[in-house]
């Protein structure tokens, strides 16, 4: 056994034993468990143990792993709705069958994805854990939109981006502060922080409202159509702008600022998950992602004909539900465990990679591939999204939040929600005016703003 000197207390440490004594040796049974640090003092006679300052633990197999995976929620259950949405496409069974089955589908694979990113997030730190958890739960809301624009579902896109926009600030949000609310009295998070991300939303917010402030300058109210080409060539230089506001933000967050969104606790959990493991299901679960997706964009046409919902209301409040099903349990998650930074970070920054970066990327993927994808969105569409950036900048300018706040978010959000629901939209005209042709609706109930 090595012998102390005659120093100082504090450098008296003993912290291996290289003799076989069974008090303080170690046997190759043992050898996986954790080390104790032993501290000396020159006044006792023997050494005393102090808390433990390095521990050891198993890298988690492949088959532990995969078994954590597919326990680590009760979502899972709905992977059922997986095979049977893949087997009501390849049986043409209605669309109504497939939409709802693939609908379901995706809420357990955006849990599975949220799973395997927190767990990445956990080898990097909570800066970079944030945005990769925004990426990839924003992964869903980009891949059905990538299959919409190249379905020339245009309309859908639209309303998804917007969707996804408004359910991050105020459902995901209001949840978070309500949920962390039921727990605490008051949580803080960094101010600078959360103002700055709200400050990017208000400047995306701009990007959409400058197109449909122009498109009602220069024509004076009219349809779009008429100036097709000036608003296609302004969203795609706002696209541009965006995008590279985007990439100075990324600098700003991990390089220049990055003190600013330091965790300030010590992450108390560990991977659970091999590396090898949970890249895996990153990249498996995305492609099972995109199968659902493309079979549940394929449907909508039949779905909203047959429900009569309208498109606006399909993309704007149901898609987002299913693409913010990772955001939204992984950020209540947190809250609760009172790390608001994290759930802010989650919450607002997966608003703000959608509106600076995801919108924008769609704009001029559809310019390379031919597909006329603008970011003119209608006025009250519009002047909805403001009224959220609006809010949710009122209530994290203090830095604190309780569960009334959260409350007022969703208040917001069902109000929203129940206007689109009621929003008719321009297939829903259309078909109004065939009742009409057909004689099986009284032409004078056509409403006056109909007929203009």
């Amino acid at each position: 056994m090595t012998s102390t000197s005659s120093t100082s207390p504090e450098r008296q440490q003993l912290s291996l034993s290289s003799n076989n004594n069974s008090d303080y040796g170690s046997t190759s049974e043992d050898f996986h468990k954790p080390v104790t640090l032993i501290s000396f003092d020159n006044n006792d006679a023997g050494p005393t143990p102090s808390s433990p300052v390095f521990h050891v633990s198993p890298t988690p197999t492949i088959y532990n792993s995969f078994k954590l995976l597919l326990t680590s929620s009760y979502l899972n259950w709905l992977l059922i709705f997986l095979p049977l949405g893949f087997l009501a496409n390849a049986l043409n069974w209605s669309d109504t069958w497939v939409f709802t089955l693939n609908f379901f589908a995706i809420v357990p694979l955006a849990k599975l994805l949220a799973f395997a990113t927190e767990d990445v997030s956990l080898r990097i730190g909570q800066t970079l854990g944030g945005l990769l958890n925004a990426t990839f739960g924003n992964a869903v809301e980009l891949i059905v939109s990538i299959v919409a624009l190249k379905e020339g579902e245009i309309r859908v896109v639209q309303a998804s981006m917007l969707g996804s926009i408004i359910s991050n600030l105020l459902l995901v949000l209001g949840m978070c502060f309500v949920a962390g609310g039921m727990y605490h009295d008051e949580q803080e998070f960094n101010q600078t922080a959360a103002q700055t991300s709200s400050s990017l939303m208000a400047l995306a917010c701009i990007g959409l409202i400058i197109p449909a402030a122009f498109n009602f300058a220069v024509g004076n109210g009219t349809t779009v159509i008429d100036f097709k080409h000036e608003i296609l060539d302004l969203s795609h230089g706002t696209a541009i702008v965006l995008l590279i506001i985007y990439v100075l933000y990324l600098f700003f967050q991990l390089k220049t600022h990055a003190h600013l969104y330091d965790e300030t606790e010590t992450q108390e959990e560990q991977p659970q998950l091999s590396l090898g493991v949970s890249l895996f299901f990153l990249a498996g679960v995305t492609v099972l992602v995109a199968l659902s997706a493309e079979y549940l964009v394929g449907s909508i046409e039949g779905i909203v004909e047959y429900s009569g919902l309208s498109k606006t209301f399909v993309g704007l409040i149901l898609l987002p539900i299913v693409g913010n099903a990772a955001e939204h349990v992984t950020a209540i998650t947190v809250a609760m465990k009172n790390k608001m930074d994290l759930a802010i970070n989650v919450a607002a920054g997966s608003s703000m990679q959608i509106a600076l970066f995801v919108t924008p990327f769609l704009v001029v993927l559809g310019w390379a591939i031919g597909v006329q994808m603008t970011l003119f969105f209608k006025t009250f569409e519009t002047v909805v999204l403001f009224i959220s950036v609006l809010i949710t900048n009122y209530l994290i300018q203090d830095g604190k939040s309780n569960w009334l706040e959260g409350a007022m978010l969703l208040a917001t959000y069902a109000i929203i929600a129940l206007a689109f629901y009621l929003y008719p939209d321009g297939y829903l005209i259309a078909k109004f005016y065939r009742k009409v042709t057909t004689h099986r609706v009284d032409a004078s109930s056509v409403p006056r703003v109909f007929s203009e």
